[in-house]
């Protein structure tokens, strides 16, 4: 059930995950391994919900999804800004669980399991090409995007399951890539990764 809400987010985004380079998954076909451990971040740079302001706070999803995306059900947790006061955190809760409608309502639909849904302390960088994470004794995510032609960044658009419709999607490569949370372990490097700008809007 959504609730119907006026808000908007602005910021970066950036992932990674098991699969090789680039995911597969995007495309609708299965992982490179056949499941998928992928984690999720987000810094709203400027948001606003029902005139709770959202500006600086960082969110993260972590999910496992045992095959093809659109064929399975994804198990989650959810990573609120520890910083986020009472309002922040529920408006924050509703928009990334996809209560509070827009992308995130379409994308929920794939969700059969919420494994937790807490607050944690984040610090999320952005920095040329480099992106990083780290959520303090659970997760560290690290990705460096890959030079194309002349040194430009490798962009992909209009994929049908995007994290970000309607924005380029630079391609990335993961240098480190750990976590460890609610009975999920991951240990990674080498592997895929994007990011992007994004705004999302509810509806």
């Amino acid at each position: 059930m959504t609730t119907s809400t006026n808000w908007e987010i602005k910021g970066t985004y950036f992932e990674s995950c098991n699969c090789n380079i680039a995911c597969p998954c995007i495309f609708l076909e299965p992982p490179s391994t056949g499941e998928c451990t992928v984690l999720i971040a987000w810094q709203v740079e400027s948001g606003n919900y029902n005139g709770t302001e959202l500006d600086g706070l960082n969110v993260a999803l972590a999910a496992y999804v045992p095959g093809n995306m659109i064929e399975v059900d994804w198990k989650v947790a959810l990573y609120i800004d520890q910083r986020a006061n009472e309002a922040q955190q529920e408006a924050l809760t509703l928009i990334f669980s996809g209560q509070a409608g827009g992308h995130f309502a379409a994308i929920s639909q794939h969700v059969g399991e919420v494994v937790g849904v807490s607050q944690a302390e984040m610090d999320y960088k952005a920095h040329g090409k480099e992106r990083s994470l780290t959520i303090k004794g659970i997760a560290q995510m690290e990705i460096q995007g890959l030079d194309g032609i002349d040194g430009a960044d490798i962009t992909i658009i209009n994929n049908p399951l995007a994290a970000v419709p309607d924005e380029p999607t630079v391609v990335a490569k993961s240098k480190s890539f750990t976590y460890q949370d609610h009975g999920m372990e991951w240990n990674l490097s080498g592997k895929n990764g994007y990011y992007s700008p994004f705004t999302y809007k509810g509806s």
